[in-house]
């Protein structure tokens, strides 16, 4: 459903179950293409926040920006205490390999209907993820037909074992590993994945971006996945980003509003920005 239909401002609401902000173009006309992004685990961890933090600043474009499961409107009964209860249970198991596959299988679905709400039907997509937003964007790409004309990922979470990794220094416990969990992680392990990930072809442009500063999803990581698509790519398709200050996070904690802005998001932008206006709209993709 749209609930405000002024173009002039920002709109809000829920396409096949999942919580959106949209920032519309100045000029929504049907073929205008849209570009429908999805958050962190981490600041930003809200359509708000991530609306804020990389609004796509000058891109003539729809930009639709959609809560993960379990965040926001869809936190679980006991609130971010249970989140938190469920990720010191089992960080991979009950949280993030859930949320990730669930994000990955609603994604068509919500477009579908954004389409659908406002008359985008033949308008180009691309995809925009931050950290674990970036994987569902991944897994989607894999799992799903989606048409995607174009796709930009921020410190996405290419394989789940340095997340775990980083909560082990941090927290001092390490983590427990069975067939369970290997599976699990192996099927979110994305430079593993990478056929399986360029199997639609050069005709799908993919940005990845990575922080200079990030000590989680190290830049090294990005370029791994980098090489292991590049077989599958044009030059002009794959192309990976270092930014100067920028962290795994890019915002301040509780990462639910945007931050000011820094040297690191506004460079990130600029990058998303200049790859989906030169994939999305100077050589526009086919829409489905």
């Amino acid at each position: 459903m749209v609930a405000d239909s002024t173009l002039s401002r920002t709109l809000t609401g829920i396409a096949a179950g999942v919580p959106y902000l949209a920032i519309p173009p100045s000029d929504p006309a049907p073929t205008v293409p849209i570009v429908v992004a999805l958050h962190a685990f981490e600041p930003p961890r809200s359509e708000a926040a991530l609306a804020g933090t990389l609004p796509l600043l000058g891109l003539p474009a729809w930009r639709f920006y959609l809560g993960l499961p379990l965040f926001g409107h869809r936190l679980p009964k006991g609130g971010v205490s249970e989140v938190n209860r469920l990720g010191r249970e089992d960080y991979l198991l009950q949280l993030y390999s859930p949320v990730v596959r669930q994000a990955a299988a609603e994604l068509p679905l919500a477009v579908a209907e954004l389409r659908r709400s406002f008359s985008l039907a033949d308008a180009p997509l691309g995809l925009m993820g931050v950290g674990a937003g970036g994987a569902a964007v991944f897994l989607a790409l894999i799992e799903s037909d989606l048409p995607v004309g174009a796709v930009g990922v921020v410190n996405p979470v290419i394989d789940p074992t340095h997340v775990l990794s980083a909560r082990e220094r941090h927290l001092g416990v390490d983590y427990t590993w069975d067939d369970q969990s290997r599976d699990a992680a192996a099927g979110l392990d994305f430079t593993e994945r990478a056929d399986e990930l360029a199997s639609r072809g050069p005709d799908t442009p993919v940005l990845i971006v990575n922080g200079e500063h990030d000590e989680i999803i190290r830049p090294s990581h990005g370029r791994l996945l980098h090489d292991a698509l590049s077989p599958h790519h044009q030059p002009h398709t794959l192309r990976h980003v270092v930014i100067p200050d920028l962290a795994h996070t890019l915002g301040p904690e509780p990462g639910l509003d945007p931050g000011p802005p820094t040297p690191g998001t506004v460079l990130t932008d600029r990058a998303l920005t200049e790859w989906f206006h030169t994939h999305l709209i100077a050589r526009p993709q086919a829409a489905p």
